[in-house]
């Protein structure tokens, strides 16, 4: 008897991933969109890169993964996308909600619905993408490209532990790729995560075993500048 459970099982499996249509799926022009506040709108353009149509739905969420009542529109948010085609996704901002001194970051995700399969052992994969959707007021001060090297990175102990304290005095996100405590010859990984305007962020240093702050210290980083692009930079660091 479980003999026989365990073949149809094993049958039924090879069946599914035999029927399963090779998926290329889609992608989109950037891995991040800026909303410039003088601008009437932003953009992002969706190519379908398999041969097959399908149905492309697109929304903009709060950082926490929520929809919520944002002040953005999207246009088209359902759309038919034919194979080996692109369409442009614009995104609209209704002009007041978001604070005027710093930037505010969202994501927007963009979803590929399959059409459905003519055959019913067909596995039908939903595939969502999402990037990161920032809105930048104008005049704010400084520029972006700055931002990363004005950062101020101060030595911290959290439960014996130490941990880099990073201060954005800045009103721009500064998006972390990855970070070194440099130390002689010596490197230490850094947690990385995105560091939000006008505040701190407290980041573990990994398998450094000391809590004093050591004389030759350096932080070593990149940060993903509007691009998409990792930038390096080097820091001191301060008690």
């Amino acid at each position: 008897m479980k003999k026989s459970l365990i073949a149809g099982l094993v049958a039924a499996s090879s069946m599914l991933f035999l029927s399963s249509p090779s998926h290329a799926g889609i992608s989109l022009s950037g891995t991040r969109v800026v909303y410039p506040a003088q601008s009437k709108e932003a953009s992002v353009v969706v190519k379908n890169q398999s041969k097959d149509d399908v149905m492309i739905q697109s929304w903009i969420e709060l950082p926490d993964g929520t929809k919520g009542d944002l002040p953005f529109a999207i246009t088209p948010s359902l759309s038919r996308l034919g194979g080996d085609k692109q369409q442009i996704l614009r995104i609209f901002y209704a002009g007041e909600g978001l604070a005027a001194d710093r930037e505010s970051v969202f994501w927007l995700s963009v979803q590929e619905i399959p059409q459905k399969a003519k055959d019913d052992n067909s596995l039908q994969i939903a595939v969502r993408q999402r990037i990161k959707l920032f809105y930048r007021p104008a005049e704010l001060s400084g520029k972006p490209e700055d931002a990363p090297g004005r950062l101020r990175w101060h030595w911290r102990e959290s439960s014996g532990k130490p941990v880099l304290e990073v201060v954005n005095d800045t009103p721009y996100f500064v998006s972390l790729g990855h970070a070194s405590l440099k130390v002689a010859t010596s490197a230490y990984s850094i947690a990385t995560e995105m560091i939000p305007p006008k505040s701190s962020k407290r980041l573990p240093v990994k398998d450094f075993s000391g809590s004093a702050l050591p004389a030759t210290a350096k932080i070593e980083f990149s940060s993903i500048n509007d691009y998409g692009a990792a930038v390096d930079t080097q820091a001191d660091v301060t008690k």
